[in-house]
């Protein structure tokens, strides 16, 4: 049977998955909040604003209509995390319960600390849900490269028809029955990834980034633990995966404001620069928030926070990190 498909969001990681989709059969649906971009998405086959160079294959439809979902088998939700509880609240009464919603968003709501699925639930209601998350750069995922994801969902029937659904030879998927962890380990090393960048524009070298790998996955396995998530999950593709490409990857959003940011730029100058959204900048002010909450100490995340919204200089954070109290090294 041909899944029937809708995708919420018209950035690079949703227009990426279409793509991904119709390769492997189903018929997709693509909704762009812009009645526009979708207009010009139809008649010229490419996201230009966000996905130059990809050819959307003959299986995707790009729409603004709300009805768009109205035969959709599975609703895939690509939204930033900053928006997606005004499109769900638009879009709610297009939702029936009990149709599956499989969140690709790799971030947290900055008010509410809630991960997407959470918000998913609280405008929603009770559907269905699983997390797709993993070391996946779209751009990279456009032009076939071999990419591993992980499917993670509390129902295993649905962990594996995700699999299924998004599996091609170039696009491996792993499940998992731990949704949290998942979840949280696609959020926490975005925050992280700003880090890399800023030790990229530093001119720091390959020691401090590895450091920054080791003790930054510390951090994000202890709040993971902290909020219901399984350690060994974030040793695994949504967790060190997915830290390490994000931390070294020159596609990378994130990373690419701490490296901005380390060479004079202003936060404010930085985010009116670039397309899409680096969601490390929202996701950094509920883990420090959250952190507080359950007792983890969490350095490296903190220290984020001062120089994104506090003003202190990269090179302070740095230091301050590196002239911490001596202690035994713990991984967890």
């Amino acid at each position: 049977m041909i899944e029937k498909v809708a995708i919420l969001g018209d950035g690079a990681w949703g227009t990426a998955l279409a793509s991904v989709l119709a390769e492997r059969g189903a018929s997709v649906i693509q909704w762009s909040r812009s009645a526009e971009l979708a207009r010009e998405m139809q008649a010229t086959r490419e996201n230009s604003k966000y996905l130059p160079g990809l050819k959307l294959p003959r299986g995707v439809t790009v729409t603004n209509e709300p009805g768009a979902f109205a035969h959709a088998d599975v609703i895939v939700s690509a939204v930033p995390s900053r928006y997606l509880r005004a499109v769900l609240t638009e879009l709610s009464p297009e939702f029936d319960r009990g149709r599956p919603f499989v969140s690709a968003t790799k971030g947290m709501e900055a008010s509410t600390r809630l991960r997407a699925t959470e918000i998913i639930a609280d405008v929603l209601g009770e559907h269905p849900l699983a997390v797709l998350s993993g070391p996946s750069h779209a751009e990279e995922v456009a032009q076939r490269m071999p990419t591993a994801v992980v499917a993670a969902s509390t129902d295993p029937g649905l962990a594996m028809r995700v699999q299924d659904l998004f599996g091609t030879e170039r696009f491996r998927v792993y499940t998992s029955p731990d949704p949290v962890g998942v979840e949280l380990g696609g959020a926490l090393k975005n925050v992280l990834a700003i880090a890399g960048g800023l030790v990229d524009g530093l001119g720091f070298g390959d020691n401090t980034k590895a450091a920054l790998l080791t003790r930054g996955l510390t951090e994000m396995t202890r709040l993971g633990i902290a909020l219901g998530g399984k350690a060994e999950t974030f040793h695994g593709l949504s967790g060190i995966g997915d830290l390490v490409v994000s931390c070294v990857s020159s596609h990378g959003r994130n990373r690419l404001v701490g490296d901005r940011i380390a060479r004079g730029e202003s936060l404010e100058q930085v985010l009116a620069s670039i397309p899409g959204t680096p969601e490390g900048v929202t996701t950094v002010q509920a883990v420090v928030e959250m952190a507080q909450g359950v007792a983890v100490e969490m350095p490296i995340s903190s220290q984020i926070h001062s120089v994104l919204f506090e003003g202190k200089s990269p090179l302070a954070a740095v230091q301050d990190l590196m002239n911490r109290q001596q202690k035994d090294e713990v991984v967890i």
